[in-house]
C-alpha cells in the first residue's frame, strides 16, 4: 500500500506560439517539468504533512512518475484570460479520515474567483462525509463559516493561478497538488 505522507502545491504559466510547448513551459514555470506526471483523483491522505514547493522538490527525481492533482487550461485567444485552482479541505481528525482536493478551471474569471469556487468544492465534498448541513445556494464565504463552525472541517484553503493571452500565442495556467510517497529523501 502506497499512500502518500507528503503533498505541495505550486503552479506555473507558460506562453508560447505551440500548444505543447506552451504547457512545458507552464510546467517549468511550476518546478514540475522533469516528471512523468500521473493525475490521481481528489483525496487528501490523512494525515500527509503539507509542506512547500521548495521542500517538496528535492523529494524528486528526474524521470521518477509523480502523482498529482492537476488542474490545467490553456488558450490562443487574444485577450482570453484563463485560470485554474486546487482547493483543498481537510477534516478535523485528519489521522484517521480523508480530505479533498478539487481541481477547477474557468475562462474570464480571475485567479480569486477560481480558487474560491476549488476551494468551495473540496470543502462541500468534504461537509458531505459528515452530514453537515448547507444550502448550495449560499455565497461560499457563509458556507464556510458554516463548515469550520461545525468543528469537523478544520482548514480550506487553494492555490490559484491565472493568465490572459496577449498576442494569440497560446497562454496555459498549471496548478497542481503533488505528492511524495514514503521513502523519499
Amino acid at each position: 500500500m502506497a499512500v502518500p505522507e507528503k503533498v505541495f502545491f505550486t503552479k506555473g504559466t507558460g506562453v508560447h506560439k505551440d500548444k505543447l510547448v506552451s504547457f512545458e513551459m507552464a510546467l517549468r514555470n511550476a518546478g514540475l517539468a522533469p516528471y512523468n506526471l500521473v493525475t490521481v483523483s481528489s483525496i487528501m491522505p490523512p494525515d500527509a504533512d503539507i509542506i512547500s514547493r521548495e521542500e517538496g522538490l528535492p523529494h524528486l527525481s528526474p524521470g521518477e512518475i509523480v502523482f498529482c492533482v492537476m488542474a490545467r487550461d490553456q488558450t490562443n485567444v487574444a485577450g482570453q484570460k484563463v485560470a485554474a485552482s486546487v482547493g483543498l479541505a481537510v477534516p478535523q481528525i485528519h489521522d484517521k479520515q480523508h480530505g479533498y482536493l478539487s481541481e477547477y478551471h474557468a475562462r474570464d474569471v480571475s485567479s480569486r474567483e477560481c480558487g474560491e469556487y476549488a476551494e468551495d468544492l473540496a470543502a462541500t465534498m468534504l461537509a458531505t462525509i459528515f452530514d453537515i448541513p448547507f444550502d448550495p445556494e449560499t455565497a461560499w464565504q457563509e458556507r464556510e463559516q458554516i463548515y469550520l463552525a461545525s468543528g469537523k472541517i478544520i482548514k480550506t484553503s487553494n492555490v490559484a493561478a491565472s493568465a490572459t493571452c496577449t498576442d494569440g500565442a497560446w497562454t496555459t495556467v498549471v496548478v497542481a497538488a503533488v505528492f511524495i510517497m514514503p521513502n523519499h529523501g
